[in-house]
């Protein structure tokens, strides 16, 4: 038989470019496409991103799509092969090179954490030199769905470089199952598909939560993080919340949730409410009043609707006069965290309020903390070491105590060994 002649790619020393880029435009029917080195536009992804605006993916997933549908497209450059021809070597190839590769360098504070390093008050690591496994996973799914729309849209290229994934896309699993042979017990995870640790929340104990609290400066940040930390909403949600979804009488909030884009009227704390209008006390007759108008706002002139980052750079500033990492998705963990240790909210109370699609997500929150976890078993082995200090129980009236030894150990007798 002819032998068959394999080529082993070395993909330590290949040497990707990062040329080309993703453009942003104000075209509403194509708000991202993606140009390759030669300044043109990739049509092939433009096609993609024009289908997947119509399956109804938001805006901001457009863009996660078109960067890494950039890196698949540096990569297959670096390695000389045009996007139709790629084939299972390129996909192999590239999820060891993006397993191995560093990311691109970024500018640095002097005192910023290393990479990987991780915080000695939260116990969270920052991110590290390569790309975590999430963003691996991620890439994947992106680029196999790309090939799979031009496959099913096209006819081509025939084979999609990117294996099917596990048992999710294999159908019913042992369904032609030879009695004689053993049963199969199928893999969920496709190939080249990294593995990933199962994710556990990071829960802001209320003592750090305190401190930090009492870190904030104005009122305007103390009613934002009070209202996260009773409402449990995302960071994008509360701050797209215009004025007229506040009310104060039934002491709830409006907010569109992420995915469902579902108007929802969630539950806040008093307090968030009484930060809320001292807030609006010191903007009175400076910002405009109106239900349609936004309700957070930059605190310096010339005032603007308050965005994600400006947001994330007070919780930033907090941190760092503590010493922490805490993020403002560590307040929705906290909040349903909290929710959940109450008896008196059922799962799908706590369901309803993040805005959970399954109980399973909420479920995670059920599992106690590590740092829980570590303050009970101190307990226990407190209780251990309080049981073993006690002195024995005196014999009952009208026994021996060295009768009691001879018979049943001087445990029993209430005496020392001879």
């Amino acid at each position: 038989m002819p032998e068959h002649s394999t080529t082993v790619r070395d993909v330590a020393a290949l040497k990707v470019a990062r040329v080309g880029r993703v453009e942003k435009s104000d075209d509403p029917l194509q708000p991202f496409r993606l140009v390759d080195a030669d300044g043109t536009e990739v049509a092939a992804v433009s096609e993609f991103l024009h289908h997947m605006l119509a399956d109804d993916a938001s805006p901001r997933s457009l863009r996660s799509y078109a960067y890494e549908l950039l890196a698949w497209v540096r990569f297959l450059r670096a390695v000389d092969v045009p996007w139709h021809l790629a084939s299972r070597v390129e996909a192999r190839d590239f999820a060891l090179w993006l397993k191995t590769t560093k990311k691109p360098p970024r500018r640095r504070r002097p005192d910023a954490p290393a990479p990987g390093s991780v915080n000695p008050v939260t116990g969270k690591a920052a991110p590290g030199e390569n790309y975590a496994a999430r963003t691996r996973r991620h890439a994947r799914a992106v680029i196999r769905s790309f090939y799979e729309y031009h496959r099913e849209t096209h006819g081509r290229p025939l084979i999609n470089p990117f294996p099917r994934g596990g048992a999710a896309e294999e159908g019913i699993p042992n369904a032609h199952h030879n009695p004689m042979q053993p049963f199969r017990q199928p893999s969920r995870r496709g190939t080249y598909q990294p593995k990933e640790p199962k994710p556990t929340p990071r829960i802001i104990p209320d003592q750090a939560f305190n401190d930090l609290f009492a870190e904030l400066k104005y009122n305007r940040d103390r009613a934002l993080i009070a209202f996260y930390i009773s409402t449990g909403a995302r960071a994008s949600e509360l701050l797209g919340v215009p004025q007229g979804l506040v009310s104060p009488g039934d002491q709830t909030i409006g907010v569109v949730r992420k995915g469902s884009h579902v108007l929802q009227h969630l539950p806040a704390s008093t307090d968030a409410f009484v930060w809320l209008r001292l807030y609006q006390q010191e903007l009175r007759g400076m910002v405009p009043k109106h239900p349609s108008e936004p309700l957070w706002w930059t605190l310096r002139r010339p005032f603007r609707p308050l965005e994600y980052d400006a947001a994330r750079m007070v919780f930033t500033r907090a941190n760092q006069l503590l010493g922490a990492n805490w993020t403002l998705h560590d307040l929705r963990h906290s909040a349903a965290k909290r929710m959940v240790r109450d008896p008196n909210l059922t799962l799908a109370d706590v369901q309803w309020v993040m805005g959970h699609a399954h109980i399973t997500t909420t479920e995670i929150y059920i599992a106690p903390t590590p740092d829980e976890v570590v303050v009970h078993v101190l307990a226990h082995h407190e209780r251990q070491r309080a049981e073993q200090a006690k002195p024995p129980a005196p014999p009952a009236p009208g026994y021996r105590p060295e009768v009691l030894a001879a018979l049943f150990g001087t445990s029993a007798a209430g005496g020392e060994s001879r």
